[in-house]
Formats: C-alpha cells, structure tokens, sequence
C-alpha cells in the first residue's frame, strides 16, 4: 500500500492538473492514487531530501532575480554544457534536480544521460572566457 504523503502527492498532482475539485473528480483522483503503482523501495537519505527542499525554496528568488536580469540587460549568448549528476541520487532527487535547473529562466535541461550527465543549455550575458 502506499504511503499518506505518496497519496497526498499524487492527488495535489491530480487536482492541480485538472483544476476541478468536484466530488466525481475527487473519486477519480483518488481511484486512480490508488491504482498506480508504488516506486521501488530504496533508502533515501533524509539530509538528501532536506538540501534538495532548500534548493528548491532558493531557487524561487533565484527565479525572479534572472527573468529581471533579462528583461534589463539582453542575453545574446548561449552554451551548452554537461554537468555530472550528484553521486548516489535517486531517480526522485534527479527528477528534482532537472526540474530545479529548469526552473530558473536561464538554463534548461536538453537531455539527461543514462551514465550520469545533464545537458544543458544557458543563456548568457558574454561569452564565456
């Protein structure tokens, strides 16, 4: 069976997709939690989840910080690069880490690699040197 915090995820996800909290959609939802199946078991490490909760909470003024940046000063510049994934990172925390690249208006993630490497792509101001 899954978790409570499994279960409440996958109805936020539900609800904020269809955006209709009415008592069949409420149903569905909830049939449907209930039938996906659960992620493998694997021991994640609290302090992993914890720097990644952080990562995302900077990430949203970081957000704000670099659309103002683009919007003042043009970006002409772009490069792509690939970054290593963190050691020991679970298929959740990748995700994370993906989203929280994404997130921010100057870099996006073209392609994650099975063997350990993000793509990614960057708007900048100059060339790098």
């Amino acid at each position: 069976m899954i978790g409570h915090l499994n279960l409440i995820l996958r109805l936020a996800i539900w609800f904020l997709l269809t955006a209709n909290l009415s008592v069949a959609n409420i149903i569905i939802g909830v049939s449907i939690a209930l039938l996906l199946p659960g992620r493998p078991k694997t021991p994640e490490a609290l302090k992993d989840w914890l720097r990644a909760l952080w990562e995302t909470l900077v990430a949203i003024p970081q957000a704000y910080l670099e659309a103002f940046e683009m919007i003042i000063h043009p970006h002409n510049y772009e490069d792509v690069t690939m970054e290593q994934v963190k050691p020991g990172r679970t298929p959740g925390l990748i995700f994370l880490d993906i989203f929280l690249i994404t997130f921010t208006p100057k870099t996006i993630v073209l392609k994650y690699h099975d063997k350990g490497w993000y793509e990614v792509h960057w708007v900048r101001r100059r060339k790098k040197q």
